[in-house]
């Protein structure tokens, strides 16, 4: 089996759960602290070794790639000033070894057309699917890395996973789960948004995914599910049929950014770890324990 060395990043939603924030600013680029959600999450591919990061794009999203490129009149101003540290900040936001391709969307047609869209890129290899909104935090090398040693174990495809309140299954792919000895499910059955009563199981898919390259054969034929769109979900359920699919609860904290519940939730805790900002801004939180 190949090695894993793509993730597929799928940028090219419109955000509009943070308008007017994202009207003409892509919510991949909005910052935890001082660095933007889709860093972290390229970063998270990085570790794990891969060093081809495929962005599924959309309008308004040139500023990803801006983020990603060179940007010589910066450097030259920083170097110019003696900021040493700002400038090697700047050099290193990606390793020199690492690739960025771009591939516009042309329609928003689901999660599933946006990785179909990486196709001609990934080819017959099997690749990472990372959603950016879905930020996790773990100190040990990030989930995919842990998901890509079960992939390479057991040589299958894995779903990122994590227990949810079986109120809210219908926000998230859920599975039809098989406990293992080794602490992974066997995943028997999935499906997307399923209202609560209707739910196989609270274990929910979560922004992570590696996956074999025979889902793309499967999306070309997948008609559109939920919400009109063509679901990953969907060609997930019908590879079952045909190839073994394990679901893995990564260890790390997981915190949703698609909602600005989970965005705040984050960009506070990630301040109380900042080293330039942790002890002010905890000094500070605690001026407003009376709130």
């Amino acid at each position: 089996m190949k090695k894993i060395r793509k993730a597929v990043f799928p940028v090219a939603g419109m955000g509009t759960r943070f308008l007017p924030a994202t009207k003409a600013n892509p919510k991949e680029m909005l910052p935890i602290v001082d660095k933007p959600l889709i860093q972290y999450a390229a970063e998270e591919a990085v570790a794990a070794g891969i060093d081809v990061l495929v962005f599924i794009t959309g309008r308004n999203k040139r500023s990803i790639e801006d983020h990603f490129d060179k940007a010589y009149e910066m450097e030259a101003e920083l170097e110019a000033r003696g900021k040493e540290k700002m400038l090697d900040i700047l050099r290193n936001t990606l390793p020199s070894h690492v690739s960025c391709v771009y591939i516009r969307q042309a329609e928003a047609l689901g999660l599933g057309h946006a990785v179909l869209c990486a196709k001609p890129v990934v080819g017959d290899e099997p690749f990472a699917v990372i959603l950016a909104d879905d930020l996790v935090d773990d100190p040990n090398g990030g989930a995919i890395r842990q998901m890509i040693d079960v992939h390479e174990y057991h040589r299958c495809s894995v779903l990122g996973v994590e227990e949810v309140p079986k109120s809210e299954t219908n926000k998230y792919g859920v599975i039809d789960p098989q406990l293992m000895d080794d602490g992974l499910w066997e995943v028997r059955g999935i499906v997307e948004k399923p209202a609560p009563e209707a739910a196989p199981s609270n274990i929910a898919v979560v922004g992570r995914y590696v996956l074999s390259p025979r889902i793309f054969d499967l999306l070309e034929t997948t008609g559109r599910g939920a919400g009109g769109e063509i679901q990953l979900t969907d060609a997930i359920a019908r590879l079952l049929h045909e190839e073994r699919v394990l679901a893995h609860r990564f260890e790390g904290k997981r915190y949703d950014c698609g909602s600005k519940l989970g965005y705040l939730q984050a960009t506070v805790e990630y301040a109380l770890k900042h080293p330039e900002l942790r002890d002010d801004f905890k000094s500070y939180l605690k001026t407003l324990k009376d709130l």
